[in-house]
């Protein structure tokens, strides 16, 4: 599927943005001036999701059937621990990371009042079994307690600065460009980035085709979706409809069959349960409509905003598209086109779920 010539730049300036679990700000900007042109309306709820609400054509307002289409904001990184009295800093995870996912690499950290440069490492190599640190790293089993941030500030300095136990730590921008490898594109944070723009981009080919729109659409953009799912609970608390559809990563490894390509992943359960399995098969055959090969797959080890919100009883019926993904949760790789397919799909469906 050809690529839209916005894709890669909205990409870019999505990934470039730091989003961790309660502290989008910079993600949920940019989130809201590409939704507000298409939507009838856009907010931001008070668990800071970003909602637009594109209303269908139904005449008899009692037959409409709302669906809820997430994506999440936020992005997996560190939260500081404690500050030793050098300054260096003691992280933990602020969703599903671990040292690995990151590396030895530069970060920024996000004091109350202003950016802080870091470098997170684990410590030097040339060491032996009598450094308990060493010996881990070493071993290839780098945990939490190995790591730490070199900061060169003091512990009063950092005071001063509003970093404290809480603060998040993210991969420094300078990191953050993607890297293109022949027809892929690879960068950290993929997840949830690239399926944020397959939803933006729903957004505007819905705008440009709302007269064939039935029922009222809500595209929420998800917080802190990778350590909680908060933000989805909420909006699905709140928001009308019985129906939500989680827009993903989808890991691309052999226990599942799932191949990199275009072709969207039809997630049928995870972790939390089973999907609806109409809603499973309404995905699927919008993706043979847009002239792709939808690939059905049970990820076990994995679930969404969709299957969280099911699994709690907040939502009757969920479902999960997912993007085909090298590396989740470490430096992603995804292929051109499969945002497209993608947004694609998600058109097809809404476009005609009434009619199945």
């Amino acid at each position: 599927m050809q690529t839209n010539p916005s894709t890669l730049p909205l990409l870019e300036e999505l990934l470039m943005a730091r989003g961790p679990g309660g502290q989008e700000q910079e993600v949920r900007d940019i989130c809201l001036r590409e939704l507000e042109p298409h939507c009838d309306q856009t907010w931001v709820d008070p668990a800071g999701n970003v909602i637009g609400l594109i209303k269908g054509t139904r005449a008899d307002t009692k037959a409409n059937q709302p669906i809820r289409i997430m994506a999440h904001l936020d992005e997996i990184a560190m939260l500081v621990k404690r500050i030793e009295p050098d300054g260096t800093l003691r992280v933990v995870a602020l969703g599903g990371a671990n040292p690995i996912n990151f590396g030895v690499c530069p970060v920024d950290i996000l004091g109350d009042r202003d950016f802080i440069p870091g470098v997170l490492s684990f410590g030097s190599m040339h060491s032996t079994g009598e450094t308990h640190q060493g010996a881990d790293v070493l071993s290839g089993i780098v945990n939490w307690g190995d790591v730490h941030i070199i900061t060169r500030y003091s512990s009063e300095q950092l005071e001063a600065h509003g970093v404290r136990p809480g603060t998040r730590v993210v991969l420094s921008q300078h990191w953050r460009r993607p890297f293109r490898v022949g027809d892929a594109i690879a960068a950290h944070f993929l997840d949830d980035r690239a399926p944020m723009v397959a939803t933006l981009q729903t957004a505007t080919l819905l705008g440009q085709r709302r007269k064939e729109l039935l029922d009222d659409v809500y595209l929420v953009f998800t917080t802190q979706e990778e350590e909680s799912n908060a933000g989805a609970l909420y909006a699905a608390s709140h928001l009308p409809g019985d129906a939500t559809v989680a827009v993903e990563v989808g890991p691309v490894v052999a226990e599942y069959a799932t191949r990199l390509g275009v072709d969207p992943i039809i997630n049928t359960g995870d972790k939390n349960g089973c999907y609806h399995r109409r809603i499973v098969d309404q995905l699927y055959q919008a993706g043979r409509r847009s002239g792709l090969t939808p690939q059905f797959a049970l990820l076990a080890d994995f679930a969404s905003d969709a299957s969280a919100i099911m699994s709690s009883g907040v939502s009757a019926q969920g479902a999960c598209i997912a993007i085909p993904t090298e590396n989740t949760h470490g430096y992603e790789l995804i292929v051109e086109g499969s945002i497209e397919a993608c947004a694609a799909t998600l058109l097809e469906f809404l476009l005609n779920r009434a009619k199945g």
